[in-house]
């Protein structure tokens, strides 16, 4: 793609950085690691500083094509180590601005549910599934970014559209009723009150705990009202006596933070609400997956 009108001299930071937001959500999307997603944009950051500017015509396509193909390339790559991951694996959560989820597509495109079903895509057809359906590229642009040709990306982004919204959750963005929900959720997993937990969760709700086998978690999903807030009410008597809560906004969704005595954070509990009900509970303990939780990302699309 010959992709200089807008284009700084060769080596242009502020090009890259005024840009990184976007090109940091599109390779995170692809590859549901912010630390795998920061390894890509060095990685581009130096092809784009190697670059000779009279080639660039348009910075933005160029900068997206390079972190796509370098996302591509290490998709490949971790999806072999993920086949061989211990229990449950979820994608790595990121703090999230207040306002991300007023972006609705944004908020559903990096919520863990959609994360998770763009888990179950090849790399090719996750590739183009978020280059079209979330960043609204042409097909032919996409074909030009991942080397196909145009026939056979229309054929692939129609097969990932039916895949995802085949298999897709409702979602519903962060509202006052979502609040009111995980504060009731909260009290009763708290006190110990078993009624009014399972009032608040869906009958099909599901907990999966990531823990990567270095620190304990259920090594399966945990399905159901009542085998959920069983396996949460034994939980906070046995883990959480010693662990301070506060509230947060990751992956556009609200979520419980808990901290150990040493401050350090040792879950991240994404919480999912529909209407006046928890539907999906997403907690990240693998510690790999929480060195930069406490930094807030700054989406783009």
């Amino acid at each position: 793609m010959t992709v200089g009108t807008d284009s700084g001299p060769k080596g242009d930071v502020d090009a890259f950085d005024r840009l990184r937001p976007l090109l940091f959500t599109i390779a995170y999307e692809m590859l549901g690691s912010a630390a795998d997603a920061e390894d890509v944009l060095q990685d581009s950051y130096l092809r784009w500083r190697d670059t000779d500017p009279a080639q660039v015509h348009n910075v933005k396509a160029y900068l997206t094509q390079i972190v796509t193909r370098q996302s591509l390339n290490h998709l490949r790559t971790v999806r072999r180590r993920r086949e061989e991951y211990v229990g449950s694996w979820l994608p790595e959560p990121i703090r999230t601005e207040t306002d991300a989820s007023h972006d609705v597509l944004l908020a559903e495109s990096v919520s863990m549910a959609m994360l998770l079903v763009l888990e179950t895509l090849g790399p090719t057809e996750r590739a183009v599934f978020v280059l079209s359906e979330v960043f609204g590229h042409s097909l032919v642009d996409i074909a030009a970014m991942v080397g196909k040709s145009d026939a056979t990306v229309r054929q692939i982004a129609h097969r990932a559209r039916a895949h995802v919204q085949a298999r897709k959750k409702r979602f519903e963005p962060d509202a006052e009723t979502s609040r009111a929900v995980i504060g009731k959720f909260l009290r009763a997993a708290q006190t110990g009150d078993v009624q009014t937990l399972m009032d608040v969760l869906a009958p099909d709700i599901v907990q999966i705990s990531d823990g990567g086998g270095k620190v304990s978690a259920a090594r399966r999903p945990v399905v159901g009202a009542e085998r959920v807030a069983a396996y949460l009410i034994g939980l906070v008597r046995k883990s959480l006596g010693d662990m301070t809560i506060e509230f947060g906004t990751y992956n556009a969704l609200p979520a419980l933070l808990l901290r150990g005595a040493d401050g350090e954070i040792d879950t991240v509990e994404l919480i999912e609400v529909e209407g006046d009900r928890v539907t999906g509970l997403y907690a990240v303990r693998n510690p790999d997956k929480l060195r930069t939780a406490g930094l807030t990302r700054t989406l783009d699309r």
